[in-house]
């Protein structure tokens, strides 16, 4: 049977478009992830390099370069693992 490749959605700024596990997981990729609430100047030695900014509608963006797939889902993990509630992940241009 041949492998059938698994796609998911990213938003990109200009628009939202379907990428294959290929196209994100060979090479890195800026990311905001959003979450609910605000995280202190603590946690960014828990999330490695990327930004934390709190923003006024309560919620935090996290910023940075990822570099692969597996490096993004260990984020998401971690998150998950926090109880912190994921409001979106959008894939950027480099900044």
């Amino acid at each position: 049977m041949p492998a059938h490749p698994i796609g998911f959605y990213v938003s990109n700024t200009t628009e939202t478009k379907e990428t294959t596990v290929t196209e994100i997981g060979r090479e890195p990729h800026w990311f905001e992830i959003r979450v609910r609430g605000h995280l202190g100047p603590r946690w960014v030695a828990w999330f490695d390099e990327l930004s934390l900014a709190p923003q006024s509608d309560g919620t935090t963006l996290i910023r940075g370069l990822i570099h692969d797939q597996a490096a993004l889902h260990g984020v998401l993990q971690k998150l998950r693992d926090t109880g912190l509630a994921l409001v979106s992940v959008t894939q950027i241009d480099e900044q």
